[in-house]
């Protein structure tokens, strides 16, 4: 008995050694043991964009017939076809990410770390995610979204898309006041800026007008759409500050060095290049003697950017949508390689927003009369421009002429790219957004959002798609979410209606 309550004592004593100051001893005095924000902004980003990136390459392109991963079976997505996973990848991935974006926000207040950029940061990056999630899926969890871990929130409801964008045009609006203190941050953390807080104020409120502009046509929230848009661009202009230049779009630049290697490294050089360039993508390019394809050639000094590999000498794509069992050949496709300038290592391959899209937003709103300052044209023209010289910056050739020179498909015939002010306002959209689809090269879902609002552009239609022949318009949500939130899927559902990919979301309904 003696010896048992003798070793009971020294055990005490043990525990009592080891557990006094135990968080004191085994912290750091050299470190916060919580993240900081600029530890957690690049791997946002980065995973952030690889996410959109390869869902660009295998989702969108084949959508908006840039590229045909050529093949009879079924489940291709050129055909307007695709299976459930395509949900999943995107759902999870860009949930996940939210989640380090709205940590940076709280780490971001007044306490440990106080950063009113990091924290105008964040709800720009927030905003941009959602935007991605309710275009995609129409409905999702927003304003009670990510609280399983604070407030045990495990099935969180679906709001309506309407009140996501008014909630992300809120947020906006605190970045952008946020953003005006100009608080430094550190710019290695920042492979989009390197810590430019004016660019990051610039990139939110260009970011606001796309929104913006997503939404206008609906009845309901137009009249709000249109003067929000004017006053960002003519009443309120000094206070929202705007993209002015190339060098201003929002791009995660891929240096090659760790952690910055582009995410398309990750798929094999065999199946980057097994799809097919699209018809129509390539035959404009072609026909219109665009400077980034102009010479037959890929990864040469800046030429041929895109990598585009020609086929016995010329460029040539193949039609999208064709039926099964026809046979169709490959020509031309994204060249693969590790060792050379391609897709695969191109560093303006991480677009998040270009000025030539800000560019051709306002020649919209120009010609909707949503503003009066400038023009439709120089609107127009310079967002043409910007979309060449971003890719080769030296060009400086006859603008005027390339575009008089060039034409484009329209109703029987084909008419010239020039602009035209006694236009329809159809034909005026349509020489938009074709010259907006080449700009939106890369970016994310957006040429795929973009066609869903406006139908433009015209896009040919093979007799192999599924569909009815209608461009899809939406991403079922992932099959999972009917099992781990079921009353609020539900719920989302007999609002939004039918979880299939035919069921436009709330701003594509008449």
């Amino acid at each position: 008995m003696k010896k048992i309550v003798t070793i009971l004592a020294l055990a005490g004593v043990v525990f009592t050694s080891c557990t006094k100051d135990f968080e004191t001893v085994n912290t750091d005095p050299n470190n916060t043991p919580n993240a900081l924000p600029q530890q957690l902004l690049a791997p946002a980003l980065v995973n952030t964009m690889t996410y959109n990136m390869i869902r660009n390459r295998n989702f969108n392109n084949e959508l908006m017939q840039v590229s045909v991963d050529i093949s009879d079976a079924e489940g291709k997505v050129f055909r307007y076809d695709y299976r459930s996973g395509f949900s999943d990848y995107l759902y999870n991935g860009w949930y996940s990410q939210l989640v380090n974006f709205r940590d940076i926000y709280n780490i971001s207040k007044p306490g440990v770390s106080f950063n009113t950029s990091y924290q105008g940061i964040s709800l720009i990056c927030q905003s941009w995610i959602y935007s991605l999630l309710t275009d995609t899926y129409g409905d999702v969890p927003f304003t009670k979204a990510l609280l399983a871990r604070d407030s045990a929130v495990y099935e969180a409801p679906f709001d309506r898309q309407k009140d996501i964008y008014m909630g992300i045009f809120q947020a906006l609006d605190s970045a952008n006041l946020l953003l005006k203190n100009n608080t430094g941050i550190v710019a290695s953390s920042d492979p989009v800026y390197n810590g430019n807080i004016a660019l990051w104020r610039k990139f939110g409120n260009s970011l606001y007008l796309r929104l913006l502009m997503r939404i206008s046509g609906k009845a309901e929230v137009a009249a709000f759409c249109k003067q929000k848009i004017k006053d960002i661009v003519e009443t309120n202009a000094s206070t929202y500050p705007i993209m002015t230049s190339n060098a201003e779009s929002a791009v995660l630049r891929w240096t090659g060095a760790a952690p910055y290697t582009s995410p398309l490294m990750t798929v094999r050089e065999q199946d980057f290049r097994a799809p097919g360039i699209g018809d129509f993508f390539i035959s404009n390019l072609v026909n219109w003697s665009d400077p980034v394809i102009d010479i037959p050639t890929y990864g040469t000094n800046g030429i041929n950017r895109w990598a585009i590999a020609p086929y016995q000498g010329a460029f040539k794509g193949v039609v999208s949508g064709y039926s099964p069992g026809a046979g169709v050949t490959k020509y031309s496709y994204f060249y693969s390689t590790t060792s050379t300038s391609t897709l695969m290592t191109e560093p303006l391959a991480g677009m998040i927003m270009n000025y030539s899209e800000l560019q051709f937003i306002l020649a919209e709103a120009h010609v909707k009369g949503f503003i009066t300052t400038g023009t439709a044209q120089g609107y127009y023209e310079n967002g043409v421009k910007s979309r060449i010289t971003l890719w080769l910056p030296g060009w400086n050739d006859n603008l005027a002429l390339f575009l008089s020179n060039a034409s484009m498909q329209y109703g029987n015939g084909s008419v010239s790219m020039a602009w035209d002010n006694n236009a329809s306002l159809d034909l005026k959209m349509e020489r938009i957004h074709l010259q907006k689809y080449y700009a939106l090269f890369l970016t994310d879902l957006q040429q795929w959002f973009e066609y869903r609002r406006t139908g433009h552009p015209n896009l040919p239609k093979g007799p192999g798609l599924a569909n009815n022949g209608i461009m899809p318009a939406r991403m079922a949500y992932p099959v999972y979410v009917q099992s781990t939130n079921p009353t609020n899927y539900k719920n989302a559902i007999a609002v939004q209606g039918p979880d299939v990919i035919s069921t436009q979301v709330w701003w594509q309904k008449p």
